[in-house]
């Protein structure tokens, strides 16, 4: 695994993030070392997984980047599940295809590689979605749309796990957790030259919401059961699930 080093020389104009192949390159040290939780929800996809995952259905990984949802989830859905990753970059999609390629392992379930933006994905007899750490790129306009989707395509008894980083209303919370999340990035080896041409990168292209909205939103577009299960700081997620 490559360290990331991305942002640790000073720029004279730090351009928006991409998820190219630099970043593809060192992106499993980078988000080990950026959200702090991230392991716990990995480990909670594995086992919801087995909880939700129906014989006949479909699973999604939304935004699926090199697939560290994904191979857990075909190791536990049932044989004759069709999982299916989807990432808008071509990066990501290649790195991953060599990944599974190169993995002996016997997995569960067959996977499909999909290269497309998640909004124009369909989707059928779902029982199990994954939305972790990516509706926070996708414009705000086009979230409940997004989630309608989803919701309508899932059996019932389906279930989305949705992780995001979150913002708070009241701003000296927000500044405590900003302040905390920063100091786990240094904890981590990040200087603060590199945290803030990071931030300077993801600004305005990772959105962040509160708490309250996303859990709304969700029940809005048709989840009757929504439960935030995990907080670390400024990162939450939620088990969403649609009874009937």
């Amino acid at each position: 695994m490559s360290k990331d080093t991305i942002y640790s020389f000073p720029r004279e104009r730090v351009g928006q993030f991409t998820f190219d192949k630099s970043v593809v390159d060192v992106f499993p040290d980078m988000i080990a070392r950026s959200v702090p939780g991230y392991a716990s929800i990995l480990a909670m996809i594995e086992q919801l997984t087995t909880r939700f995952a129906k014989p006949g259905t479909q699973l999604y990984d939304l935004g699926c980047s090199l697939g560290a949802a994904t191979r857990l989830m075909r190791n536990q859905a049932p044989a004759d599940c069709t999982l299916y990753a989807v990432d808008n970059a071509p990066a990501m999609i290649q790195r991953l295809q060599e990944i599974l390629d190169a993995d002996r392992t016997e997995a569960h379930c067959q996977v499909e590689l999909l290269q497309s933006d998640i909004r124009d994905v369909s989707f059928d007899r779902a029982s199990f979605v994954v939305l972790n750490l990516t509706l926070q790129f996708v414009p705000l306009e086009d979230r409940p749309a997004l989630l309608r989707k989803i919701c309508d395509g899932m059996i019932p008894g389906g279930a989305l796990l949705l992780s995001e980083k979150i913002c708070f209303d009241d701003p000296l919370q927000q500044s405590l957790l900003t302040e905390l999340h920063h100091d786990f990035k240094r904890a981590h080896g990040y200087s603060d030259l590199e945290i803030a041409q990071k931030r300077a990168a993801i600004e305005n292209f990772l959105v962040p919401e509160a708490l309250e909205a996303h859990e709304t939103r969700l029940r809005d577009v048709g989840f009757q059961q929504v439960v935030p299960w995990f907080q670390c700081f400024n990162f939450a997620s939620i088990l969403a699930v649609k009874l009937s």
